[in-house]
């Protein structure tokens, strides 16, 4: 293995902490770490420190979900990437499992605990591939019933303290839910909030009397705000809006007295704390530029949150209000063979052909003409964040510019920004893209004759799109799990998600002859760039015949493209050796094609 190869797998084999949660009562956080391979569950002990693996699963957890008192412990698993989770029991400090749910060919989305710790709830699609139901179920017994029945997308959030009553979240678009208060025994629904108005309602945090609560939306407003809410009178009272930025995720600490809260801010996360009394607000300082996320109370004066950077690539981290200290408590992405030469990106944004700013990080280790890489993000209704990406680091050390934009339709920057590429508008995104390379040009910040363009699920489709409708930019391309059609997809992709994704996209019905004129597997003869395509067979988002009918497309056309299938994936790459493989690979394409 050559010396290039081995300072390659060092960016690629970094380990990361994430998905961090206090279990009640025991003074312990669990978390999840690819560090053995796929994502397994890990805990630390804040009385003696300790880190270790919880035990062996033999497929990646994919959610973890502890009891009132911390007793009991769910995990969700699935089977070489399916999506399909069943559920397993934790017990006795984390040392014993059993099966609980299991039913392989169906998902199963956990949802709540009884406050008595003797039930769960959670949905699955069991009655029809595109219907989610909520059960109840005994965990002593194992006996489970249908509680509500739903020809949509359904999720129960919360269970009411002392109460027969839960909280479900019903699918109504792509971006948009609508909270219920669902009575068990009665099966009465009642809605929370505006009955004739539309938006995002998450971060669900529940108050002990049972009299309501906080959460976080945009019904009223372009971004996300803090809400308190009442059951009795249905009232939703505005407590802190931020116009320009969304507050992604909020935790209501144990006395009730704080709230702890995170501020998207362009892709960059600020953390505050919100004392409920005074209505007044404190930032946390001294954090890294990041991705902030997975807020949970360890005490009424302490919380943990992970902590993902360009620089540290995932890390759990813990603040003490009465000391104002922020403390590092897990260390699985420190790499001392690679820290000093990883990029802390600057934000810029563009004017696109329509005068709207559209924002990017910039990744490169001087402003000048140089071979470039473009990376898109997923999606479309996700966000490219100041997050450490193995492959952009690699390149940009290696004096390639990369350009990670959220072109619209992405989240981050309120409703109207996410709506600009929906349906008829989805080529505007494109030209987008088509905009930021010339204003690279025109900065002098890359080669326009050595770019290369990547991008994963939706941006699999962006990747595919702008080499064909923009062929002459481009001199590589690379597209992980991409749609090739839209039609095909809709057609294929798992019934649960169709209605949802056609609110986007366009449906069947109305929008065929717009799917024909924009698809990249029906302008093929325009494709002037070698491709790289990869897809996991276990795809239930994305199915993989939308690489197969692209792929097999230009095979008999001659054009230059290579395929990789991951037998043992699906919509994601998590198995650690298709990782190194998928971006080694895409490395080296890179590099065969942008040097000069």
């Amino acid at each position: 293995m050559s010396l290039q190869t081995n300072f390659l797998l060092d960016y690629l084999t970094v380990n990361t902490a994430y998905e961090s949660q206090t279990i009640p009562n025991k003074n312990q956080v669990t978390f999840l770490s690819k560090k053995t391979g796929i994502p397994q569950l890990w805990t630390w002990t804040e009385t003696s420190g300790q880190i270790k693996q919880v035990m062996d699963f033999p497929d990646r957890v994919v959610s973890v979900h502890h009891s009132p008192t911390g007793k009991y412990t769910i995990v969700g698993m699935d089977h070489k990437g399916n999506e399909k989770q069943q559920l397993y029991l934790v017990k006795d400090a984390l040392n014993q499992v059993e099966e609980l749910v299991i039913s392989p060919d169906y998902f199963h989305l956990f949802g709540a605990w009884s406050p008595d710790e003797r039930k769960i709830a959670w949905s699955s699609n069991r009655r029809h591939p595109g219907y989610f139901d909520i059960y109840v179920q005994n965990l002593e017994t194992k006996e489970y019933e249908v509680v509500y029945e739903y020809n949509g997308n359904c999720t129960p959030i919360k269970w009411l303290y002392n109460s027969t009553k839960l909280l479900i979240s019903v699918q109504e678009t792509n971006i948009d839910n609508a909270l219920y208060l669902l009575d068990i025994e009665t099966k009465k629904l009642q809605r929370i909030g505006s009955q004739d108005k539309t938006g995002r309602f998450h971060s669900v945090q529940l108050t002990k009397d049972g009299a309501g609560g906080f959460l976080l939306s945009d019904v009223n407003d372009n971004t996300k705000a803090l809400y308190s809410f009442t059951f009795e009178n249905n009232e939703m009272k505005k407590v802190l809006h931020i116009p320009k930025w969304d507050i992604d995720e909020m935790k209501l600490s144990p006395d009730e007295q704080k709230l702890v809260y995170t501020v998207n801010e362009g892709g960059i996360s600020s953390i505050h704390i919100l004392d409920l009394k005074s209505n007044k607000s404190m930032q946390v300082k001294d954090i890294l530029n990041g991705k902030l996320d997975s807020l949970s109370w360890l005490n009424d004066d302490e919380f943990i949150f992970t902590l993902k950077s360009p620089i540290q690539p995932g890390d759990i981290w813990r603040y003490t209000l009465s000391a104002n200290t922020v403390v590092r408590i897990t260390y699985f992405s420190k790499s001392e063979k690679i820290e000093a030469q990883l990029i802390e990106p600057e934000l810029h944004s563009f004017t696109s052909f329509d005068g709207l700013e559209v924002p990017y990080f910039y990744y490169a280790k001087e402003k000048k003409k140089q071979p470039a890489m473009i990376y898109v993000h997923g999606g479309p209704e996700s966000q490219i964040s100041a997050e450490y990406h193995p492959t952009i680091q690699y390149l940009a050390s290696q004096g390639f510019a990369v350009i990670a934009p959220n072109i619209r339709g992405s989240m981050g920057y309120g409703r109207n920004y996410v709506k600009l590429d929906d349906v008829r508008k989805r080529m505007d995104a494109i030209a987008d893209i088509a905009s930021l390379v010339r204003h690279l040009t025109e900065h002098n910040l890359i080669d326009p004759e050595k770019v290369g363009i990547m991008g994963r699920s939706y941006g699999g489709f962006v990747v595919l799109a702008a080499i064909t409708h923009y062929p002459d930019l481009w001199s590589a391309a690379v597209d992980i799990v991409g749609i090739s059609h839209f039609k095909t997809f809709l057609e294929n992709t798992g019934p649960w998600r169709r209605k949802l994704r056609e609110c986007e996209y366009g449906s069947l019905e109305h929008d065929t002859e717009f799917f024909e004129e924009i698809a990249p597997l029906n302008l093929t003869d325009r494709i002037k760039t070698p491709l790289l395509v990869f897809h996991g067979k276990n795809d239930t988002r994305v199915p993989i015949s939308e690489a197969e009918q692209l792929v097999n497309n230009l095979k008999s056309r001659g054009n230059e493209v290579e395929f990789i299938i991951f037998e043992d994936e699906g919509h994601f790459t998590e198995k650690l050796e298709n990782h190194i493989t998928l971006n080694s690979t895409t490395v080296e394409f890179m590099k065969k094609h942008l040097t000069y």
